[in-house]
């Protein structure tokens, strides 16, 4: 039970960052401002309370409000494994000492920003609900607005975009009326590192604990 509201806390932690960068980007009203908008759709997919939703972006208007830099880390964990940590830090000296505190203490190491770019591709993954959908009319139709790949899991799909692609595609299922559970960009590799059960172990380890400090905001790595 405390590791799910765990999940949740850091959940709505995450997203809270999310509508605080796209208010100071793009303003508090979210018909004015697609970032926003794909932030408060993932609040909802995540069951964020609304009044909670609206303190985030109220908090985020005033003038005080923290400014939170989008910052990138890249490093190799045990074994090999590439991994790529996206943080939102109003105090990036902070955040690069521990990010580099978990990668040593992994047995892994803090590489230069940039150096993984090759073996991810940069994707806009969103998940819809199928209900009362064609998913193959639909596949059609979204083929000409940047569609790659849409794979079917049960009552809800998957929409690949390139990243490029991400905002046309985010306002045409708007436009469309489609249930969009979540909306977000996506680092999926394009080669991948094998194995075992105790080295896999090792790097899960490593990952976990990126994940938990509250500045990282999303964490991809090549481990198949």
């Amino acid at each position: 039970m405390f590791a799910r509201y765990d999940r949740m806390a850091k959940a709505f932690t995450r997203i809270g960052k999310e509508i605080a960068i796209a208010v100071k980007q793009g303003g508090p009203n979210p018909d004015n401002n697609p970032r926003l908008r794909a932030a408060i759709q993932n609040a909802k997919g995540v069951n964020m309370p609304k009044d909670r939703v609206e303190n985030a972006i109220k908090k985020a208007s005033a003038k005080d409000a923290s400014a939170f830099e989008e910052v990138v880390y890249e490093g190799y964990g045990p074994h090999g494994v590439a991994i790529v940590v996206e943080t939102a830090t109003d105090n990036p000296t902070r955040t690069v000492a521990n990010i580099r505190m978990y990668f040593n203490r992994g047995g892994g190491a803090l590489g230069k920003t940039g150096s993984l770019d090759f073996l991810f591709d940069r994707k806009g993954v969103f998940k819809i609900h199928t209900a009362n959908l064609n998913t193959e009319e639909l596949e059609l139709e979204l083929i000409d607005f940047g569609l790659e790949d849409l794979a079917v899991d049960g009552q809800e799909a998957y929409i690949y975009t390139s990243f490029n692609d991400f905002g046309i595609m985010a306002k045409t299922l708007e436009e469309k009326k489609i249930d969009v559970i979540s909306a977000e960009k996506q680092r999926i590799p394009n080669t991948w590192v094998e194995l075992d059960e105790a080295q896999q172990e090792e790097v899960i380890k490593l990952v976990e604990a990126l994940e938990q400090d509250d500045d990282v905001q999303q964490v991809f790595h090549n481990l198949k």
